[in-house]
């Protein structure tokens, strides 16, 4: 009789948690209700790359910041597409957010060509100033003309020269070798104006394009040059910074007229604590990708003043071509 008392009593307290954890259940499931709005955000980068890291730093303020309301996901690995084609999907909605290089949009807004002139800026902090004062804000605005709203500019670092069987120690080495450009006119035209044949190949296709011999080289930061291995492929790697290319965060104007100026201004908010949060990243994520790459066998080749001026003169007629009109402007850059 004592042993039926007791199971009575063990099955009465398993019958009373369990009614209390469904309750706890649901309470916890009405604290948090469903998104208002639920956003893809698009990076071509991997998923611990410094751009990547601070999109999800975006992603997490603006999902803070608005209670739930808004719940961005961000898509990497190109998933979403390459650069142009995430752009494209963006003039109509069919993507929210990304993060996107200013040579891509510079294809379709020209006016960008200026911030992407070779050599245009003498270091780093030279071009943040440029970038976070009024050039840059006007440059942000230009995003406009393309169905896009700029919100906040990331690091990319200074793009150098790689090569597969041979260092590039002048503009003399450059000459008839095959050289990947993104899928850029600029950026090809460099290249031409250095003697060498451009190759326009995307992102995830750059390995295969150097393991094929289908390039001789390509030309990139340090942190993109290890974390696709391309340095498995190409171990020179010259140090002559011909373009800092800053990339930009840019929504889709039609998702931003689906928010009202509160969430807006969130947003905005948002964009630029994680520009801050990527750019130390970058700086750490520079010097291990640096690190790891001179372990493994990188040799790294640094110009010379003098070297490095024939460089720039090289690209005398790229500036007539992209920049005829605003030389103005690119002096005022260059004194900033």
């Amino acid at each position: 009789m004592k042993k039926r008392w007791i199971g009575l009593v063990l099955v009465f307290l398993i019958i009373a948690v369990s009614a209390v954890l469904v309750l706890l259940f649901k309470r916890d499931k009405k604290a948090e209700p469903a998104p208002e709005f639920v956003f893809y955000y698009a990076d071509n980068q991997t998923e611990d790359y410094p751009t990547t890291q601070g999109d999800k730093k975006f992603a997490e303020l603006v999902y803070e910041r608005t209670n739930g309301r808004i719940k961005i996901e961000v898509m990497c690995d190109a998933k979403m597409g390459s650069e142009r084609e995430v752009i494209n999907q963006m003039k109509y909605g069919g993507i929210a957010f990304a993060r996107v290089s200013t040579s891509q949009l510079a294809e379709v807004i020209p006016d960008m060509n200026v911030l992407l002139l070779p050599y245009l800026y003498n270091d780093s902090d030279h071009m943040w100033r440029v970038l976070e004062g009024d050039i840059g804000d006007e440059f942000l605005a230009k995003a406009d003309e393309y169905d896009l709203v700029g919100l906040s500019w990331y690091d990319a670092g200074a793009r150098n020269f790689y090569s597969t069987d041979k260092p590039i120690t002048s503009v003399e080495d450059c000459a008839g070798m095959k050289i990947r450009v993104q899928e850029s006119a600029m950026m090809s035209d460099m290249v031409s104006a250095l003697g060498a044949t451009p190759v326009e190949v995307t992102y995830s296709e750059v390995y295969s394009a150097l393991e094929k011999g289908t390039v001789d080289g390509a030309e990139n930061n340090w942190p993109s040059y290890q974390a696709m291995g391309h340095n498995k492929l190409a171990k020179y790697y010259t140090i002559d910074e011909h373009i800092r290319v800053p990339e930009m965060q840019v929504c889709s104007k039609v998702v931003w007229e689906m928010l009202d100026s509160a969430d807006q201004k969130i947003i905005e908010e948002c964009a630029k604590e994680s520009a801050v949060y990527e750019r130390k990243l970058w700086t750490e994520r520079e010097n291990l990708s640096k690190q790891i790459a001179i372990e493994n066998g990188t040799q790294v080749i640094y110009l010379d003043v003098e070297e490095k001026q024939k460089f720039r003169d090289a690209m005398s007629e790229v500036y007539k071509k992209y920049c005829s009109d605003d030389m103005d402007l690119v002096e005022k850059i260059i004194n900033y």
